[in-house]
């Protein structure tokens, strides 16, 4: 009890609490022009990257550029997988 006394009457010692910053929306013309930028080969991946881990980007810009390196990356390495099993049986048949 001492202590709420205390802060009554010391409002300098009271707690502040900050609001936190909220981010200004993505437009759907700036969501555009992010899908256009990446059906850019190599282009893409060269922007998702400064994207995802670029300071200035907004946060729901990198997650998303976040998750779509991860599905390019399971792209990669399925393709690699496709194209090893495809080359062993056609390897098997000819051989």
């Amino acid at each position: 009890m001492d202590d709420m006394n205390n802060l009554n009457q010391n409002p300098q010692q009271m707690p502040t609490y900050s609001q936190p910053e909220v981010e200004p929306v993505m437009t759907i013309g700036e969501w555009a022009l992010t899908i256009l930028i990446t059906c850019i080969p190599c282009v893409n991946i060269i922007m998702l990257l400064i994207w995802a881990f670029g300071s200035s980007t907004p946060k729901t810009k990198s997650n998303w550029a976040k998750a779509q390196l991860i599905f390019v990356a399971i792209g990669v390495v399925l393709s690699i997988i496709f194209s090893s099993v495809l080359t062993s049986t056609f390897a098997s048949l000819y051989g």
